[in-house]
């Protein structure tokens, strides 16, 4: 075999082992919530408004784009806990429509939840699907003890 070919053979494998290894570490964390620092200043009041986030409540704001399956799956699965968790609201903003708005938090693929604590600050960030124990995890420190709107506490399996 010659050199040159030897060389590019290297390399092929080489960028294939990185791409492997960047698309696992993507899929382990995808839709896992990442906690983001408690002293980050809250969002600009103007813009959670113009996104349609309520004032002084705890809110999933997800951004989604329309021919998103993991949008929908989100969706519902933000709706179920918006349904069992007393005070937190669920905004879904469309990415495309808020482009602004979109590159302002650093919005870089849908589906993305925002964990916003009262104060409009955010607390958790989502990118992917997420699991429902893992973003009534992500609420518990902000809304106290889970006790869903079944009055059982504890988080419903």
């Amino acid at each position: 075999m010659a050199p040159g070919v030897l060389a590019k053979v290297a390399v092929l494998v080489a960028v294939l082992g990185a791409a492997t290894a960047a698309g696992l570490l993507m899929r382990r964390r995808s839709g896992r919530p990442r906690t983001q620092p408690a002293d980050r200043p809250a969002l600009d009041a103007d813009l959670l408004a113009g996104l349609g986030v309520p004032a002084e409540k705890v809110t999933l704001l997800q951004f989604s784009s329309a021919f998103c399956a993991p949008c929908r799956a989100t969706r519902r699965i933000l709706q179920q806990v918006t349904a069992m968790m007393p005070g937190v609201h669920h905004v879904e903003v469309d990415a495309e429509s808020h482009l602004s708005e979109v590159r302002t938090l650093g919005i870089l693929r849908t589906p993305t939840t925002l964990v916003l604590d009262s104060d409009g600050r955010v607390r958790n960030r989502v990118v992917g699907q997420p699991r429902r124990d893992d973003v009534l995890s992500a609420l518990a420190p902000l809304v106290g003890t889970l006790v869903p709107k079944n009055g059982t506490p504890g988080v419903v399996r």
